[in-house]
């Protein structure tokens, strides 16, 4: 019984660790910016570098492969991850992030938005009702840290 408890105990030592921690290219803290400062530090720019903190809105439900930050504004940015070489944990909603890469302003496609819908677990009606494509502030990231 001891040793079941112990294996438990460890498979949930990794599993919490896993959940806190850094994905993709190793990155710090220091100098980043809250995700709320970006559309403003981006101003007529189409794209920037740059290192971000935010707080975690929402995650795709599928694999982890994009997850939403809350902005100012009661707007979210995508966070993708560069050449999709990593994922982040699907329960990390809430949770404060620290991520470095690339902010650009984009035009998503209705096929992106619908796909993307799918993989937040919206109906079919939801989905059904994505006509238009929607100019948003998306960043592509090589690291991602959660707290």
């Amino acid at each position: 019984m001891k040793k079941l408890l112990s294996i438990f105990l460890v498979i949930v030592g990794v599993s919490f660790a896993r959940a806190q921690g850094n994905f993709g290219k190793q990155i710090d803290d220091k100098k980043a910016i809250a995700a709320t400062e970006l559309p403003a530090k981006m101003g007529d720019k189409a794209e920037i570098q740059a290192k971000v903190t935010g707080t975690v809105e929402s995650v795709c439900q599928v694999k982890g492969c994009w997850m939403k930050v809350n902005l100012d504004n009661g707007e979210t940015m995508r966070v993708v991850f560069k050449d999709y070489a990593f994922f982040v944990p699907k329960d990390i909603t809430g949770k404060t992030v620290v991520f470095e890469g690339e902010a650009k302003k984009t035009t998503v496609p209705v096929e992106h938005l619908k796909h993307y819908a799918q993989d937040a677990g919206k109906s079919k009606e939801e989905i059904a009702k994505i006509t238009e494509p929607k100019d948003e502030l998306t960043f592509i990231a090589d690291g991602v840290i959660v707290k």
